[in-house]
């Protein structure tokens, strides 16, 4: 009989054919009473073309739905599109290409390759964001949070990105950088933007993360770190008006009250609005070029620690309340509006940033805490003393501790009205506004008599005929969509042209998908109710500060509003390493690619080249790897096998072309097997089939460990393979050897579907692996009756006996004493049972 060959493209097109004529992986209506598995995979932006890092998280996800289908849960696992993005609206002004018509074309590309894969996706739930039926909601939701003052607008200083010309997010800055143009400083700008007040969840959002068992303890800590909670004292400084001499008061925020005697001076953020009514005439011009200078500079350079301090004396004083002392106001750039109250009382002998200001501006140091046993002197000092010690020029507080003053402190201004006990946190609000047109429209409008007016009618449609052009927001060149009319009283009003922030669209979608064809709500609360939280959240630890404390603050506000039936709405949570490349070092041309390297040598010149460094996977530095010329070579269930057997779902994957061969070589092994055992004899039994039985089932245990417990495929497939190894070795096959073959198919199905089902049909069977069950685990069958155990004499192997894995230690040694054909004694016995015995005669 001939044999026929592995080509994965025939096969996997086949198998996929059956799946879709089949709706295998279509969940279905969802009850309320339902226990749904509920995995998910973060939505990826339609780019148009998967890559590595994709493919790696869908690949996970993908297993473990099948898996939990196999387990026999009802699993919803759905896919769609993060839609609205700046890459469509670049698109429009460099090619003429319309942002709904380029994202549309990518959101088809994608998709066909995301079923070439074979990811068991229900596609009847499939949505892109940047479709009205979807951003709707958006705006209903916006029209919520409105109501509930979770909704609202300010003038404030902003995050400006030259290169997306847009408003970016705290969490959008990374070391002063946009977060998608990691070389482009952030620029500070006034404007009135829309916020969400996520600081009115800042406490339950920390609060919750203990509940998070199933997050990892990283992510956890990151974003405690993010929501910065600290306990410190409010105190009021009282000021005056330099024009008008009418009293100022001026708060700061401190968490070392036990301090306060030490202040020498007081300095706000040139954007503070207080500083206007406080600058003396004439250093009002000094004052505007100074803040000239403090626009110019980034984030990052404003609150870095090692650079020269930068201020300005604005010519006016205040009071320290707790010393009746004067001392001057300055301006700084290392003062921001964003932190705390946007002044800061200066301390300079017990802070290092204010000893820098106050050395170089000729200010007094004055230390009130002191080491235990040495007493400072502020004209002496080389840095801040900021540590615990005793206190000193401080009033009735001398000679106290100054943990014990710091509370002291804190009653006194309580008492005197000088301050109040405060909880900071660093999370500011959410900024959502957005100077672009691909994005949610946000649906108010503004009338010169009724104020600012919600929209009547949604969705407020994004219009189609806009100028896109290199400078300014698109959506303000659309005269009809702009100038409209005020539903309350008639008369004219123009519309917001900002859009929202799309970590909005990320924020709910996975409530969406429980109930996407519905057009009266965003989603059914009874539907909702039978599948969130979401079981498996899967995707990016980049993520873990925007996205994802995005998503829980918008899951508490809708469990207050009574639509979600849990605040938090990810159960547990899975962030993959990213996927990085090896590197060849070449003589002639330094660092080159994979693709440059052809047998050991460099393509370009022919120079050997040798093992060089990792660096990332990025689309930036043009080193990615395109996965569909991976699926053309060798096909999806390579790809998928290869990546999840390269490293643990958490670690970096370094991509090796030897071991995508070694991934193929692999399963071209499984694919010829069968078809051998076509030709095999077949038994009833053979004297291999109790070990056989007992490598089978102890492959079940330890796949369905290293699964269901800890996600770690790699040493599942590794578990596979030596099963693997086991059956090449049969000759005849027997039922305890056919059960192997089937178990080593169901087991590699949810990594490999395509091969395992094409090798399924191929043995005779007729269904659907990802409707088989699971197989169960024999403990009998892992029993062994009797382990060969290796005899030492004094360290020598000697002998070999076969006896109970736990025979006692005189049944070993009579055993070995038979062997070995001695009568003597030993002085000393060895004996590990099962493993080893180790006789000294």
């Amino acid at each position: 009989m001939m044999e026929r060959k592995y080509e994965p493209a025939v096969v996997e097109a086949g198998v996929q054919q059956r799946w879709k004529k089949e709706k295998v992986f279509e969940l279905g209506p969802i009850q309320p009473e339902d226990e749904i598995y509920y995995c998910l995979e973060m939505f990826p932006y339609p780019s148009g073309k998967l890559h590595m890092g994709h493919v790696r998280n869908y690949a996970i996800g993908d297993a473990v739905a099948r898996f939990q289908r196999m387990r026999g849960r009802r699993v919803l696992y759905p896919m769609g599109f993060d839609a609205f993005g700046l890459p469509a609206e670049n698109a429009a002004i460099q090619g003429g290409v319309p942002p709904q018509e380029w994202t549309e074309a990518r959101i088809e590309e994608m998709t066909a390759q995301l079923v070439r894969m074979g990811f068991s996706y229900d596609w009847t739930r499939t949505f892109a964001t940047c479709r009205p039926e979807y951003y709707r909601w958006n705006q209903y939701f916006f029209l919520k949070f409105l109501e509930r003052g979770l909704a609202y607008r300010k003038a404030a200083p902003v995050n400006w990105c030259p290169e997306c010309r847009t408003v970016l997010a705290n969490e959008q800055v990374h070391e002063g950088c946009c977060w998608r143009h990691e070389e482009t400083p952030v620029e500070r700008r006034d404007l009135t933007q829309w916020f969400f007040r996520t600081t009115a969840y800042a406490e339950r959002l920390l609060a919750n993360l203990d509940s998070l068992e199933g997050w990892p303890d990283h992510v956890k800590e990151m974003q405690r770190h993010w929501i910065g909670r600290s306990e410190g004292v409010t105190l009021r400084f009282p000021s005056r008006d330099a024009t008008t001499g009418e009293e100022i008061v001026i708060e700061t925020y401190t968490t070392r009250p036990d301090t306060v005697y030490g202040i020498t001076y007081l300095v706000l953020a040139p954007e503070h609005p207080l500083v206007d009514r406080l600058v003396a005439s004439e250093q009002k011009e000094g004052l505007k070029s100074f803040r000239a200078e403090v626009a110019r500079q980034t984030l990052t350079e404003r609150t870095d620690g090692t650079r020269e301090k930068k201020g300005y004396a604005l010519g006016n004083t205040f009071t320290n309340p707790f010393t009746g002392e004067e001392c001057p106001l300055f301006v700084a750039d290392y003062a921001l509006m964003d932190y705390g109250t946007g002044a800061v009382m200066a301390v300079p002998a017990h802070d290092q940033r204010d000893f820098e200001f106050a050395r170089a501006h000729g200010l007094p140091v004055r230390p009130v805490i002191h080491p235990p046993g040495k007493r400072l002197i502020g004209a002496e000092m080389t840095e801040a003393y900021e540590d615990d010690g005793i206190m000193a020029n401080s009033g009735d507080f001398n000679g106290w501790e100054n943990r014990r003053a710091w509370e002291g402190i804190a009653d006194l201004a309580e008492e005197r009205g000088w301050g109040r006990r405060t909880v900071q946190y660093r999370l500011r609000d959410w900024l959502i506004s957005r100077q672009r047109y691909w994005g949610t429209p946000i649906p108010v409008l503004y009338c010169e008599t009724c104020g600012v007016v919600p929209a009547s009618d949604l969705p407020v449609l994004l219009p189609r005929e806009v100028r896109f052009t290199e400078g300014g927001n698109p959506l303000t060149t659309a005269r009809d969509f702009v100038e409209t009319t005020c539903p309350k009283c008639g008369g004219a009003a123009r519309r917001e042209t900002d859009t929202m922030d799309t970590f909005v669209d990320s924020s709910w979608y996975f409530l969406r998908y429980c109930d996407p064809s519905n057009t009266d709500a965003p989603f059914s609360p009874e539907t909702v109710r039978g599948a969130m939280p979401v079981d498996q959240y899967i995707g990016g630890v980049e993520h873990a500060c925007m996205h994802l404390i995005y998503a829980r603050f918008f899951n508490m506000v809708l469990y207050d509003m009574g639509l979600v039936p849990t605040e938090e709405p990810f159960r547990n949570l899975l962030t993959q390493g990213m996927v990085s490349l090896e590197t060849y070092s070449c003589p002639e041309h330094g660092f080159i690619y994979p693709a440059e390297n052809e047998d050991g040598r460099c393509q370009k010149c022919g120079s050997k080249v040798t093992v060089g460094r990792v660096e990332k996977m990025s689309k930036s530095k043009k080193n990615t790897i395109d996965p569909g010329e991976i699926i053309e070579r060798y096909g999806a269930d390579t790809a998928r096998t290869f990546i999840l057997f390269a490293a643990p779902p958490e670690n970096e994957l370094i991509w090796s072309s030897q071991g995508v061969e070694g991934a193929w070589r692999f399963l071209r092994r499984i694919y010829d097997l069968v078809e051998r055992w076509r030709e095999y004899e077949t038994a009833d039994s053979d004297d291999q089939d109790k070990e056989i039985r007992r490598k089978t089932h102890d492959t079940i245990r330890r796949v369905t460990r290293d699964i269901e417990e800890r996600f770690q495929f790699n040493t599942a497939i590794a578990a596979l393979m030596e099963l693997v190894n086991r059956l090449q070795a049969v000759t005849i096959v027997t039922p305890a050897a056919m059960e192997g073959m089937e178990v080593l198919l169901k087991c590699l199905s949810p990594i490999a579907p395509h091969l395992c089902q094409d090798r399924w049909e191929r043995l005779g069977k007729t269904t659907l692996l990802v409707k088989e069950s699971w197989p169960e685990l024999d403990e009998k069958a892992l029993e062994v009756e009797e382990v060969e155990v290796p005899v030492q004499v004094k360290g020598k192997l000697r002998a070999r006996i076969r006896i109970a894995p736990d025979a006692p230690e005189p049944e070993a040694v009579a055993a070995a004493a038979a062997a070995l054909g001695i009568t003597e004694e030993p002085k000393r016995v060895i004996y590990r049972p099962g493993r080893i015995l180790n006789l000294i005669l």
